[in-house]
């Protein structure tokens, strides 16, 4: 890979896919600068700048504690849904009601 003509966010990627396992942000994004040569005027404001380029990349996951990692070694979430449940209960809700209804034009009609 060729570091100085690659963004920070794909030199990122390219060191996290190479060691396989999540680095802690500071080490990562000082790898990053290391590699790519970046000219650094001021250290924090280039930790800065390269750590709110991954935050924003999609590839990138927040493993929690300051560990990065990526978004492709992590299954996909798997969300429950609430309507599943509450549908089901909303239909036997409808059926209720609608025998109710039937039950009261019955009665009026007698």
């Amino acid at each position: 890979m060729d570091f100085l003509k690659s963004s920070e966010v794909d030199v990122a990627y390219y060191i996290l896919t190479q060691s396989g396992e999540k680095m802690y942000y500071k080490d990562l994004v000082l790898d990053v600068i290391e590699k790519t040569h970046k000219p650094v005027q001021s250290l924090s404001a280039a930790i800065s700048e390269v750590y709110t380029l991954i935050n924003m990349d999609s590839r990138f996951h927040y493993e929690g504690e300051g560990q990065w990692g990526l978004t492709e070694w992590n299954p996909p979430e798997v969300k429950r849904s609430h309507a599943s449940r509450s549908a089901s209960g909303s239909s036997k809700a409808a059926a209720k009601a609608s025998n109710n209804r039937k039950k009261k034009l019955e009665s009026i009609q007698e």
